[in-house]
């Protein structure tokens, strides 16, 4: 079987829209919920944006430990910087951040797998881009309580 793209297969140009026609929400919410938690807050989203309220983007991790891998120190100072002054292309961001280009181009790339990070194409170069005003990191764990009780910091 053939991996070429049939008559019918939208190829990735195609099927990839030019950043200037999305739309993203203001914020993106990065968190660490349990898939059921993860879900039933989705659907709740699904619910808002049909009714057309403004909804952020969230990219959910069940594991903190892949969360702490992806969000590594190097990788939240690049992000806050792409963020805070866009750069014109990686090797200008590597320059900029002291770091080799060939690290800066993978933590990117690895950075928009997630789609925290996007590239806008300027001829050769590609300009990395957060299309995000504000990025929510979020963490959520402790012991499921009865609703009657209440916790030692509240008293």
């Amino acid at each position: 079987m053939s991996n070429e793209p049939t008559d019918t297969e939208p190829t990735h140009d195609e099927f990839t829209p030019d950043p200037d026609e999305v739309e993203y929400p203001s914020t993106l919410r990065i968190t660490s919920l349990p898939a059921e938690q993860a879900q039933a807050a989705a659907l709740e989203r699904a619910e808002r944006w049909e009714q057309g309220e403004e909804v952020p983007h969230v990219v959910n991790f069940e594991d903190r430990t892949r969360l702490r891998q992806l969000l590594t120190d190097r990788r939240m100072e690049l992000l806050e910087e792409v963020m805070e002054r866009p750069p014109e292309s990686i090797r200008a961001l590597a320059s900029r951040l002291e770091r080799d280009v060939h690290d800066v181009h993978d933590d990117l790339h690895l950075l928009a797998e997630y789609d925290i990070v996007h590239f806008e194409k300027d001829g050769r170069a590609k300009k990395p881009y957060v299309p995000y005003d504000t990025v929510r990191i979020e963490v959520e764990f402790g012991l499921p309580r009865d609703e009657g009780s209440s916790s030692p910091a509240s008293a």
